[in-house]
């Protein structure tokens, strides 16, 4: 995945990404052999030479983790409040993201990774997502539907790609709610939420369960793992 000069600079550790932009204008910036002194030049930083000063900048080892995240917590790699990140959560020298969100008050599986491939590939609505949802009160087979064919939301567009009732999870404390598996393909803001809302029944809890083979598994909140060969394969699409 192609990204700015500056950036994959500032990501090897070379200089601060306002020096790196002094570098390329300078003349010291090169990409297979030629040189760049736009600010909006890009390239990959897993195929591409890039050099600066004449050293060539190697692309740091590929780090993939399965995370669960908690409530009460973003899901970035930094905030200005001071409030805790998903991101702080892997003990790793490598910068990582998180490949989506789940909102502050939600829950669950959540993929860090410096691999800008991987992300797009998950981030790009072909990989099945899945979470379980309390909702308050009962919604009616009609209404589930409703949420599967399609509604609009503040002028988007929202779906689901199934809704299933999860039977037997309610208890004598839990009586006013209930539970279903909502699979999802598309990665709007707050979008489970919203489109509860949209039919009269607001999202108690929220929780992602996996991302397609990717699952959550048992992991207790805010520890991770990484993700296996096969896994990462397959949420590249290929067949290894």
């Amino acid at each position: 995945m192609k990204e700015r000069l500056q950036k994959i600079i500032a990501h090897a550790g070379i200089a601060s990404r306002r020096k790196a932009e002094e570098l390329i204008r300078d003349g010291l910036v090169s990409v297979n052999g030629k040189v760049v002194t736009e600010l909006g030049s890009v390239a990959d930083p897993q195929h591409d030479h890039v050099k600066v000063n004449g050293r060539l900048i190697r692309a740091e080892p590929l780090e993939y983790f399965a995370v669960n995240k908690p409530r009460g917590m973003l899901s970035t790699v930094s905030d200005p409040e001071g409030r805790p990140v998903v991101a702080k959560l892997v003990r790793t020298g490598k910068r990582l993201y998180p490949v989506g969100r789940l909102d502050y008050n939600s829950e669950g599986l959540i993929i860090l990774t410096n691999d800008g491939e991987l992300a797009e590939r998950v981030l790009e609505g072909r990989i099945d997502k899945v979470y379980q949802v309390k909702v308050h009160l009962l919604p009616d087979d009609d209404q589930i539907r409703k949420l599967v064919r399609g509604i609009t939301v503040d002028g988007v567009a929202m779906r689901a790609e199934k809704i299933r009732r999860i039977e037997g999870t309610r208890s004598s404390k839990d009586a006013n709610n209930s539970w279903y598996e909502v699979v999802l393909r598309q990665g709007k803001n707050r979008q489970i939420r919203k489109m509860f809302e949209r039919i009269g029944h607001n999202v108690m809890r929220l929780r992602r369960v996996s991302i397609g083979s990717v699952k959550l598994g048992k992991l207790r909140p805010g520890e991770y793992r990484p993700l296996s060969a096969a896994e990462i394969s397959a949420l590249k699409g290929r067949q290894d």
